[in-house]
């Protein structure tokens, strides 16, 4: 028998890096879930995931915006 205790494949590093990638916030849940990280690590990695989403909606939302009116001044 294998003493070494193995992880769930959905506590992968790799894995939360990809769903974090993909999902962003939404991968949050996971990641809270996984035993291998700390509290204060969970803490930290929240807020920083939210404020760079943060900040990704708003470039997204001034992109739109910016777009938008170029279209507007054409037509």
């Amino acid at each position: 028998m294998d003493d070494k205790k193995q992880d769930k494949w959905y506590f992968k590093t790799s894995l939360l890096i990809m769903a974090f990638l993909c999902v962003g916030p939404f991968a949050l849940p996971l990641f809270w879930a996984n035993p291998r990280y700390g509290k204060i690590n969970k803490i930290i990695t929240s807020i920083l995931v939210i404020v760079v989403t943060y900040f990704l909606a708003v470039i997204t939302y001034k992109s739109f915006k910016t777009i938008i009116n170029a279209y507007q001044i054409t037509f």
